[in-house]
């Protein structure tokens, strides 16, 4: 194996909208740049091999790769035949031996490992896979990886005998034999193909199919579409060109929620949510449409010296919410952490929170979109009132909100209805489950609640729409 201090360069997919937010997390915990790619929704770093168990540790990050090549500016032939002899060549000069050392290494650091879910190809074709096998299921059962890689570094050392001492390659030659005696079972691999582009001859499919056939005949690895060990991913965007080795079989955002609902919150995204507000110590954040609770759980585990209230009308996610507490606060018992989190949840009304007026730093929650969950209908009256009853808990002058949705329109009006009370600061538009959805970060007016029309709130008796107030108002 290499050098443990080896540099190499980890790239990473995060919730699109949000990469220069994770680029700044591997600022803050790796101090390592972090380089954001023309493709959206993904970052690269270098760093040493020492610090991959901290990658894992990152909150911004879904999934990690180690890469073997990177082309900026690939040249494409114009022909399916070039492309695939293309690919071939590429296969046999590609320098994989630092990639699979770090894959290795990587395997001895998970001490755990489900299957890789892959969602299906989509209409605008932008991912494809080399098997047999038409399934893009992956089973998440853990399984562990005890081929050892000594025989996989043969052919690549063979290739390159002239850059290496002459002992080392008569030693790989003799562990390959021992290896084929003692019956080892090839590694299984799928090639995993992203693109994007409208100028190619070929696609995503065509791309996957090639390039894992040459990278099968190169070191003689058996295709499996599901029971997989490695899985080397083609990432193509226009011109440019990144082959990696996959670190993660299951996406990182997976890590807090064991009970999910229809419409629970990717913790990458909610975290990325929290760094927008820039949390204080003894900050109060609230979360009132919490669901399961992914946006105070990611919260909590990062900001632990701020208190987090999160709460939702519906029963059955207040339950769900609280499930994954328990399992949060159970596995930080079982790692040796103290026990006990800042964090209440509550079933209530959120147009009536049962909270003082003035008393929240910061609000934080994923609004219904009317899709999945209530109607466009719907949010014309709900979003006006949310924002009213959110202006009357947050601190005036200093209270910010940050609120995710994708039915823009009406959220906007409504914004626009409480504009004495609310300043949109900026926009971060991400993609949520395929959907255009917009991050707005608010910022909450010095105007003190009760004292303007928007409010909805009668200055002359300091009641909510005052029946009697408006008959003498005419």
């Amino acid at each position: 194996m290499q050098e443990l201090d080896q540099t190499v360069t980890i790239g990473a997919t995060v919730p699109t909208g949000f990469e220069h937010t994770a680029a700044e997390e591997v600022q803050e915990k790796l101090e390592a740049t972090a380089r954001v790619s023309k493709n959206r929704g993904r970052i690269y770093f270098d760093i040493t091999t020492d610090k991959l168990f901290k990658v894992h540790q990152l909150k911004s990050l879904d999934n990690l790769f180690v890469v073997v090549k990177d082309y900026d500016d690939y040249q494409f032939k114009t022909t399916k035949e070039e492309v695939q002899l293309d690919w071939q060549e590429l296969a046999t000069k590609l320098p994989w031996t630092n990639a699979l050392e770090v894959w290795k290494l990587n395997n001895s650091i998970k001490k755990k490992k489900g299957r890789r879910k892959r969602t299906n190809p989509t209409k605008s074709d932008q991912c494809g896979n080399f098997s047999t096998k038409s399934t893009d299921t992956v089973p998440s059962d853990p399984e562990e990886l005890l081929v050892d890689l000594e025989a996989l570094e043969v052919k690549e050392n063979q290739r390159d005998v002239s850059s290496q001492p002459e002992d080392d390659s008569e030693e790989e030659k003799h562990s390959e034999i021992q290896d084929q005696e003692s019956g080892v079972t090839p590694l299984k691999f799928r090639v995993t193909c992203n693109r994007a582009g409208e100028k190619h001859c070929f696609t995503s499919n065509d791309a996957a199919r090639d390039f894992g056939g040459a990278v099968q005949e190169f070191f003689q690895w058996k295709a499996d579409m599901t029971k997989f060990d490695v899985e080397v991913l083609l990432n193509i965007h226009n011109n440019e060109v990144v082959v990696g080795i996959a670190l993660t079989v299951e996406s990182l955002h997976r890590r807090n929620i064991t009970h999910f609902g229809p419409t629970t919150l990717r913790s990458t995204l909610a975290y990325g949510m929290l760094r927008l507000c820039k949390p204080q110590v003894s900050d109060v954040i609230v979360d009132p449409m919490c669901g399961t609770g992914a946006i105070p759980l990611e919260g909590v585990m990062e900001w632990q010296n701020s208190f987090f209230l999160a709460g939702d009308n519906n029963g059955t996610a207040v339950s769900r919410s609280v499930n994954n507490i328990k399992h949060i606060v159970k596995r930080t018992h079982d790692e040796g952490s103290p026990s006990g989190l800042p964090l209440d949840i509550v079933q209530w009304d959120l147009c009536n929170l049962p909270m003082r007026s003035s008393s929240v730093d910061i609000i934080i929650t994923d609004m219904p979109f009317g899709k999945r969950m209530g109607s466009k209908k719907k949010n014309w009256e709900l979003y006006p009132l949310c924002l009213r009853e959110m202006a009357r808990v947050c601190k005036p002058g200093t209270g910010k909100a940050v609120l995710l949705t994708q039915d823009k329109k009406c959220f906007l009006k409504a914004l626009l209805q409480m504009e004495g009370l609310w300043r949109k600061s900026h926009t971060v538009w991400v993609n949520v489950g395929g959907l255009h959805a917009g991050v707005f970060v608010l910022k909450r007016t010095a105007v003190v609640f009760g004292t303007t029309s928007e409010d909805g709130v009668c200055s002359r008796c300091v009641c909510v729409h005052c029946c009697v107030c408006a008959l003498w108002m005419g």
